[in-house]
Protein backbone atom coordinates (compact mmCIF):
# COMPACT_ATOMS: atom_id res chain seq x y z
CA UNK A 1 0.00 0.00 0.00
CA UNK A 2 1.15 3.58 -0.72
CA UNK A 3 2.00 5.80 1.85
CA UNK A 4 0.80 8.59 0.62
CA UNK A 5 -1.46 8.71 -3.20
CA UNK A 6 -3.55 10.97 -5.06
CA UNK A 7 -6.27 10.21 -7.28
CA UNK A 8 -7.45 12.19 -10.26
CA UNK A 9 -6.11 15.11 -7.88
CA UNK A 10 -7.42 18.91 -9.25
CA UNK A 11 -6.42 21.97 -7.73
CA UNK A 12 -8.27 25.33 -8.69
CA UNK A 13 -7.38 29.22 -8.13
CA UNK A 14 -10.58 30.47 -7.89
CA UNK A 15 -11.71 29.91 -11.46
CA UNK A 16 -8.23 28.67 -12.96
CA UNK A 17 -7.83 25.00 -13.07
CA UNK A 18 -4.01 24.12 -12.12
CA UNK A 19 -4.12 20.56 -11.87
CA UNK A 20 -5.97 18.01 -14.20
CA UNK A 21 -6.60 14.41 -12.66
CA UNK A 22 -3.26 13.88 -11.15
CA UNK A 23 -2.25 10.23 -10.40
CA UNK A 24 0.46 9.85 -7.65
CA UNK A 25 1.96 7.04 -5.50
CA UNK A 26 4.97 7.59 -3.20
CA UNK A 27 5.93 4.50 -0.96
CA UNK A 28 7.70 4.15 2.06
CA UNK A 29 11.51 5.17 2.61
CA UNK A 30 11.91 6.39 -0.78
CA UNK A 31 12.42 9.65 -2.97
CA UNK A 32 10.50 10.66 -5.49
CA UNK A 33 11.30 13.71 -7.44
CA UNK A 34 8.87 16.02 -9.47
CA UNK A 35 10.31 17.46 -12.64
CA UNK A 36 8.69 20.31 -15.21
CA UNK A 37 9.37 23.32 -16.46
CA UNK A 38 7.60 26.65 -14.42
CA UNK A 39 3.78 26.71 -14.29
CA UNK A 40 3.33 23.31 -14.88
CA UNK A 41 2.06 22.51 -11.25
CA UNK A 42 4.69 21.34 -9.21
CA UNK A 43 4.16 23.75 -6.62
CA UNK A 44 0.14 23.60 -7.01
CA UNK A 45 0.53 19.54 -6.13
CA UNK A 46 2.68 20.25 -3.06
CA UNK A 47 0.51 23.16 -1.89
CA UNK A 48 -2.78 20.17 -2.55
CA UNK A 49 -0.57 17.88 -0.35
CA UNK A 50 -0.65 19.40 2.44
CA UNK A 51 -4.10 21.77 2.92
CA UNK A 52 -2.64 24.76 1.54
CA UNK A 53 -5.66 24.10 -1.48
CA UNK A 54 -8.78 22.93 -0.63
CA UNK A 55 -9.33 19.42 -2.22
CA UNK A 56 -11.95 16.81 -1.94
CA UNK A 57 -11.25 13.94 0.42
CA UNK A 58 -10.88 11.42 -1.09
CA UNK A 59 -8.00 12.72 -3.40
CA UNK A 60 -5.56 12.38 -1.78
CA UNK A 61 -4.67 9.81 1.01
CA UNK A 62 -2.08 9.45 3.56
CA UNK A 63 -1.03 6.06 5.50
CA UNK A 64 -4.57 4.56 4.19
CA UNK A 65 -6.83 7.70 4.83
CA UNK A 66 -8.33 10.44 2.90
CA UNK A 67 -6.94 13.45 4.24
CA UNK A 68 -8.14 15.87 1.31
CA UNK A 69 -10.23 19.12 2.87
CA UNK A 70 -8.11 18.87 6.04
CA UNK A 71 -6.31 22.00 7.64
CA UNK A 72 -2.56 22.58 7.14
CA UNK A 73 -2.18 22.19 10.74
CA UNK A 74 -3.70 18.87 11.09
CA UNK A 75 -1.95 17.71 8.05
CA UNK A 76 1.28 18.99 9.96
CA UNK A 77 0.42 16.80 12.74
CA UNK A 78 -0.26 13.67 10.92
CA UNK A 79 3.25 13.60 9.47
CA UNK A 80 3.49 15.57 6.42
CA UNK A 81 5.91 18.43 6.28
CA UNK A 82 6.74 21.20 3.88
CA UNK A 83 9.18 22.75 2.60
CA UNK A 84 8.34 25.86 0.80
CA UNK A 85 9.61 27.31 -1.73
CA UNK A 86 11.45 30.53 -1.41
CA UNK A 87 11.44 29.38 2.10
CA UNK A 88 8.86 31.53 3.86
CA UNK A 89 11.11 32.38 6.69
CA UNK A 90 9.32 34.08 10.09
CA UNK A 91 11.65 37.67 9.62
CA UNK A 92 10.88 38.48 13.38
CA UNK A 93 12.29 35.20 14.52
CA UNK A 94 15.97 34.44 15.14
CA UNK A 95 17.09 31.33 13.43
CA UNK A 96 16.49 29.10 16.51
CA UNK A 97 12.99 30.58 17.00
CA UNK A 98 12.29 29.56 13.62
CA UNK A 99 13.57 25.79 13.30
CA UNK A 100 11.60 25.55 17.38
CA UNK A 101 8.15 26.05 15.28
CA UNK A 102 8.74 23.10 13.42
CA UNK A 103 8.64 21.38 16.58
CA UNK A 104 5.12 23.06 17.76
CA UNK A 105 3.64 19.73 16.00
CA UNK A 106 4.16 17.53 19.10
CA UNK A 107 5.20 15.18 17.22
CA UNK A 108 8.23 12.54 18.75
CA UNK A 109 11.15 11.50 16.61
CA UNK A 110 15.00 11.85 16.27
CA UNK A 111 15.00 15.24 15.14
CA UNK A 112 15.76 17.97 18.08
CA UNK A 113 18.01 21.29 17.80
CA UNK A 114 21.30 19.28 18.80
CA UNK A 115 20.34 16.66 16.05
CA UNK A 116 19.97 19.60 13.33
CA UNK A 117 22.94 21.75 14.56
CA UNK A 118 24.63 18.43 13.59
CA UNK A 119 23.62 18.42 10.69
CA UNK A 120 24.20 22.05 9.46
CA UNK A 121 26.29 23.30 12.29
CA UNK A 122 26.10 26.86 10.89
CA UNK A 123 22.42 26.84 12.34
CA UNK A 124 23.76 26.67 15.85
CA UNK A 125 26.52 29.25 15.14
CA UNK A 126 23.37 31.78 14.03
CA UNK A 127 21.04 30.59 16.22
CA UNK A 128 20.62 34.18 18.02
CA UNK A 129 20.87 35.96 14.19
CA UNK A 130 17.50 36.98 12.76
CA UNK A 131 16.78 34.27 10.28
CA UNK A 132 16.43 36.60 7.05
CA UNK A 133 20.09 38.06 7.76
CA UNK A 134 21.49 34.81 6.35
CA UNK A 135 22.73 33.85 3.24
CA UNK A 136 20.04 32.30 0.74
CA UNK A 137 21.61 29.06 1.59
CA UNK A 138 21.18 29.48 5.14
CA UNK A 139 18.01 30.45 5.14
CA UNK A 140 17.51 27.32 2.98
CA UNK A 141 18.98 25.09 5.78
CA UNK A 142 16.68 26.96 8.18
CA UNK A 143 13.77 26.05 6.06
CA UNK A 144 15.06 22.90 6.21
CA UNK A 145 15.28 22.06 9.26
CA UNK A 146 12.11 23.93 10.69
CA UNK A 147 10.12 21.24 8.65
CA UNK A 148 12.75 18.37 9.94
CA UNK A 149 11.67 19.79 13.67
CA UNK A 150 8.33 18.27 12.92
CA UNK A 151 9.49 14.73 12.40
CA UNK A 152 7.66 14.33 9.42
CA UNK A 153 6.76 10.53 8.11
CA UNK A 154 7.02 12.46 4.52
CA UNK A 155 9.06 15.47 3.84
CA UNK A 156 8.23 17.90 0.56
CA UNK A 157 10.45 19.91 -0.58
CA UNK A 158 9.78 22.48 -3.19
CA UNK A 159 13.16 23.51 -5.32
CA UNK A 160 15.73 23.13 -2.80
CA UNK A 161 18.25 24.77 -5.49
CA UNK A 162 16.11 28.00 -6.41
CA UNK A 163 18.69 30.37 -6.49
CA UNK A 164 21.80 28.85 -4.45
CA UNK A 165 25.63 28.70 -5.68
CA UNK A 166 26.42 25.58 -6.48
CA UNK A 167 28.65 24.53 -3.52
CA UNK A 168 25.22 25.46 -1.39
CA UNK A 169 23.12 23.02 -3.71
CA UNK A 170 25.70 20.19 -3.07
CA UNK A 171 25.71 20.96 1.03
CA UNK A 172 21.92 20.71 1.09
CA UNK A 173 21.50 17.89 -1.44
CA UNK A 174 24.65 15.91 0.31
CA UNK A 175 22.53 16.01 3.63
CA UNK A 176 19.22 14.61 2.27
CA UNK A 177 20.62 10.57 2.47
CA UNK A 178 21.36 10.95 6.46
CA UNK A 179 17.95 12.57 6.27
CA UNK A 180 16.23 9.75 4.78
CA UNK A 181 18.18 7.06 6.46
CA UNK A 182 16.22 8.39 9.97
CA UNK A 183 12.99 6.90 7.89
CA UNK A 184 11.98 9.88 6.17
CA UNK A 185 10.01 9.33 2.93
CA UNK A 186 10.85 12.19 0.70
CA UNK A 187 8.93 14.33 -2.86
CA UNK A 188 11.65 16.51 -4.20
CA UNK A 189 10.46 19.23 -6.57
CA UNK A 190 13.58 20.09 -8.72
CA UNK A 191 13.96 22.19 -11.83
CA UNK A 192 17.52 20.58 -11.87
CA UNK A 193 16.77 17.17 -13.72
CA UNK A 194 20.47 15.77 -13.40
CA UNK A 195 20.17 16.53 -9.91
CA UNK A 196 16.27 15.36 -9.28
CA UNK A 197 17.69 12.08 -10.85
CA UNK A 198 20.63 11.69 -8.15
CA UNK A 199 18.07 12.57 -5.72
CA UNK A 200 15.28 9.91 -6.22
CA UNK A 201 14.23 6.53 -7.18
CA UNK A 202 11.68 7.47 -9.48
CA UNK A 203 10.27 10.94 -10.77
CA UNK A 204 7.20 11.80 -11.96
CA UNK A 205 6.99 15.23 -15.01
CA UNK A 206 4.06 17.42 -15.22
CA UNK A 207 2.82 19.24 -18.37
CA UNK A 208 0.57 21.58 -18.09
CA UNK A 209 -1.30 20.56 -14.71
CA UNK A 210 -1.12 16.61 -15.82
CA UNK A 211 1.19 13.84 -15.73
CA UNK A 212 3.23 13.74 -18.73
CA UNK A 213 5.96 10.93 -17.55
CA UNK A 214 6.66 8.52 -14.66
CA UNK A 215 9.58 6.28 -14.72
CA UNK A 216 12.71 5.35 -12.14
CA UNK A 217 15.20 8.09 -12.44
CA UNK A 218 17.62 6.27 -13.53
CA UNK A 219 15.93 4.06 -16.27
CA UNK A 220 14.58 7.77 -18.09
CA UNK A 221 16.55 9.58 -21.14
CA UNK A 222 16.94 12.90 -21.69
CA UNK A 223 14.52 12.64 -24.92
CA UNK A 224 12.04 10.68 -23.10
CA UNK A 225 12.42 14.16 -20.42
CA UNK A 226 12.56 16.33 -23.10
CA UNK A 227 9.29 15.05 -25.16
CA UNK A 228 7.59 14.95 -21.49
CA UNK A 229 8.59 18.42 -21.09
CA UNK A 230 7.11 20.13 -24.14
CA UNK A 231 5.37 17.78 -25.76
CA UNK A 232 8.00 17.34 -29.09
Amino acid sequence: MSLLSTHRLQSWYGDFQALYGIDFELHESEAVAVIGSNGAGKSTFLKSLVGLLKVPSDAVHFDGQPIGGKTPGEIARLGLALVPEGRRLFPSLSVEENLLMGASTGRKGPWNLDRLQKLFPILKERRRNPATALSGGQQQMVALGRALMSNPRVLLCDELSLGLAPVVIHEIYQALPTICDEGITAVIVEQDVSLAQRASQRLYCFQEGRVSLTARSGDVSREQISHAYFGS
